[in-house]
Parts: structure tokens; C-alpha cells; sequence
């Protein structure tokens, strides 16, 4: 289509446009969350919806979540496991994983390749679509940390990261960051809807909500 046939188009549109009734402005009165404003209700939904997304979800305290990362690691038998900055460094004290760090140099491909696991905390967690949000910030890592190994490994601080909807979880984000959105571990179907898990990232998601208590 040249350039003049196009805007002989668009002048007619205008044209036929330009008495017609301005339209209404729609009406925003929805709700934004569905669910109780009660941090224990909120955190058993949370709890339901990642496992229902086949996310395996434990609970633990600080005090308890150096044992727990290091018997899960193990149960999958995970012999090296990424560290992304900022991680707190108690988390992996009781591991005998090898530990990649990627501090002043990124892991590379073959690096990641090679890699059992990863253990990343998130920015945010979404209670009524079982969602989990990362937002490269501390302790998170960038993207391909969390792609490449098969085991991800997510720490949510249910009480500070939890929230209930996506209308509650959207101006807690900075939209220049590069979010990851998790809803489970990667899967995809075929025309046959065989299901498939670990195709695009991790094939195991393991999600530890911490909680004070």
C-alpha cells in the first residue's frame, strides 16, 4: 500500500468519524483482589495455588531455611547450585553443595549448563494466580540464572512479598526491570496435550514461603 493510498484511507475514517458520539469512559468500579484481607488467608491461597500449578511449596522460618535449602538440594541430588548477588549467605551455610557465585563476572553458557540448581529470592508473589515475580533485583539474579539449571529453588517472604492480585502486585513493580513472571515449573503441551516439563526453564520448582513463624 503506497504512502498517499494509505492516508486517502484514513481521511475517510476520519471523516466518517468525526460526528459520531464521543464514547463513554468506562466504569472502573471492579474490584481489585477477591480474596480477605487476612495474611493467613492470603498465604494458604498462595500456598494452594502454587501447588496446584505443580510448584512443591514448603514453609520455614529464617532459623530453619539453611537445613531446608540444603535437604532439598540434596534430595535431588544437586552437586553445584548458582548463587546470585545479594543472596543472603546463611541460606547456603549448610549446604555441601558446590557454590557458583556470579558476583564481578557472569556464569557463562557452559557454566549454567553445568549447573544442578538455583536458589533466588523473588520480588514479589501473587496469591490468586499462584504467581511468582522476579525482578533481577537482589538475590535474584539475572534472567538466565533462573532459566538454564533444572532445579529453581524460590524463597518468598510471605509476609512483606505477598500480595493478593495482579491490581495490587502491578505498582509494586518498576516496569523498566526485566520481570520474569513464574506460574510452576516450565511445561508445554503438544497438539496431543502431552505435557512436557522442563522445556523453556527448570523442570522442578521448589518454593519456600518464609514466614516469622
Amino acid at each position: 500500500m503506497s504512502r498517499n493510498t494509505r492516508e486517502q484511507i484514513l481521511n475517510r475514517i476520519r471523516d466518517a468519524l468525526a460526528e459520531a458520539p464521543a464514547a463513554q469512559e468506562p466504569e472502573r468500579e471492579y474490584l481489585t483482589t477477591h480474596t480477605p484481607d487476612d495474611p493467613a488467608v492470603l498465604l494458604d491461597l498462595l500456598h494452594e495455588n502454587l501447588a496446584d500449578y505443580r510448584a512443591i511449596v514448603h514453609r520455614s522460618t529464617e532459623a530453619e531455611i539453611p537445613a531446608l535449602i540444603a535437604e532439598l538440594l540434596d534430595r535431588h541430588a544437586a552437586r553445584t547450585v548458582a548463587v546470585p548477588p545479594g543472596l543472603p549467605d546463611a541460606w547456603l551455610s549448610a549446604t555441601t553443595a558446590e557454590q557458583r557465585h556470579e558476583t564481578d563476572t557472569a556464569l557463562t553458557p557452559h557454566d549454567l549448563d553445568t549447573t544442578d540448581a538455583v536458589v533466588t529470592g523473588c520480588a514479589l508473589a501473587i496469591a490468586e494466580t499462584g504467581t511468582i515475580v522476579l525482578d533481577a533485583g537482589p538475590g535474584q539474579g539475572r534472567r538466565a540464572l533462573t532459566l538454564v539449571p533444572d532445579l529453581h529453588i524460590c524463597v518468598v517472604r510471605a509476609v512483606d512479598q505477598t500480595v493478593a492480585s495482579v491490581p495490587q502486585a502491578l505498582p509494586r513493580l518498576d516496569p523498566t526491570r526485566p520481570l520474569t513472571w513464574i506460574s510452576g515449573p516450565s511445561a508445554t503441551s503438544d497438539i496431543e496435550l502431552d505435557r512436557v516439563e522442563g522445556v523453556h526453564g527448570p523442570r522442578t520448582l521448589q518454593v519456600v514461603l518464609l514466614t516469622n513463624s
